[in-house]
């Protein structure tokens, strides 16, 4: 660890650190002018990913909301209505950016585990309108980072997609952690995003780069996404060296992510022993476990305060729900200790 000292840190899947492979490969990468289409570790970096989702092409930008806000600046026109589930992380997370930056109003959509029914879909569909705005894009998340990494299957993204295009839409996948996805359902990436028509994913997270995130699609929407890349600040020029760890992130790190999901749920497993606490076990696909504590005891803050005396960071994610994430700077040592540090806290 890069750390000062020994933190067991379960805040997100974002503070990982490169392995020590993904430093050489940036030590010794091939750089050159990426605005000026001249760095070939970046050219090598965004044709693998196009071939890993099954798309065309795709473009390295600089994180998961930079290429959140280019698909949708690249699928729609200011004014445009973008339909998206009630706690999507685009309209969640993301700074607004898609109303300040794009123009564009979202249509929230409730959900159930952060999927969206076809049918649920249609009703959010209004007729044309003078009143009403366009709707040009639909957006959905997988895995859905509110909902606790839970998952769209294929049949459930064939079937929205279908509506969606049935009415002229374009489909949008936040893949950030299409990885996970794919593993928990033992499918291949390919096989979730071939009825979208752009994915973003992170590399930055469960695949352990420092930096970065990959928007895919077909090559002309790629073209026209790289413009808006530019208008963002997002031409990063001798950006190969970062290209480097990506690429080792996406040889070598996407199959030990199963190794995260085994470790989020017997953590789930051994926490939902505790009267104080609870969990939804039947959603905890992926590396993402949202535990719920009793309000008699207090509140999600106080133990997160609680646990960090113990140098156990956890997040938030509602009043009384603490998030804690897995990912390959924690193993089953320091789930140990965060089983048992949350036994003596809740129990003592």
């Amino acid at each position: 660890m890069d750390h000062l000292y020994k933190r067991f840190d379960f805040r997100s899947d974002t503070v990982t650190v490169p392995t020590q492979e993904m430093r050489e490969a940036m030590y010794k990468a091939e750089v050159g002018d990426d605005v000026l289409g001249e760095d070939p570790s970046i050219q090598h970096l965004e044709h693998l990913a196009a071939e890993k989702v099954g798309k065309e092409a795709a473009l390295f930008v600089t994180s998961g909301t930079q290429g959140n806000l280019v698909a949708v600046l690249t699928h729609t026109k200011r004014g445009d209505e973008v339909l998206m589930e009630s706690e999507a992380h685009i309209y969640y997370y993301e700074v607004g950016g898609i109303a300040a930056l794009g123009g564009v109003i979202p249509r929230l959509i409730q959900g159930s585990a952060g999927v969206i029914t076809p049918d649920a879909l249609r009703t959010a569909l209004r007729e044309e309108n003078i009143h009403f705005p366009t709707p040009s894009l639909l957006c959905i998340e997988n895995s859905h980072n509110r909902a606790g990494g839970a998952i769209w299957t294929p049949e459930q993204i064939v079937a929205v997609a279908e509506v969606a295009k049935e009415r002229g839409l374009h489909v949008h996948m936040d893949g950030a952690r299409v990885f996970n996805a794919a593993i928990a359902q033992n499918c291949s990436v390919s096989e979730l995003v071939a009825s979208v028509d752009s994915v973003m994913f992170c590399l930055s997270k469960g695949l352990g780069a420092p930096v970065g995130s990959i928007l895919a699609g077909n090559a002309e929407l790629i073209n026209r996404a790289r413009k808006y890349r530019k208008m963002l600040g997002g031409g990063m020029r001798q950006a190969g060296v970062l290209a480097a760890a990506g690429i080792v992130a996406l040889e070598n790190m996407t199959e030990r992510l199963a190794d995260d999901h085994t470790l989020a749920l017997k953590i789930g497993q051994a926490l939902s022993n505790i009267e104080t606490l609870s969990i939804d076990l039947d959603r905890l696909k992926t590396n993402i476990i949202l535990v719920k504590v009793d309000p008699a005891w207090g509140t999600a803050e106080k133990l997160i305060q609680a646990l960090e005396k113990e140098e156990i960071l956890a997040g938030a994610s509602g009043p009384q729900t603490v998030r804690f994430v897995t990912h390959k700077d924690v193993g089953e040592l320091d789930a140990a200790k965060l089983i048992d540090t949350l036994k003596r806290i809740m129990e003592g």
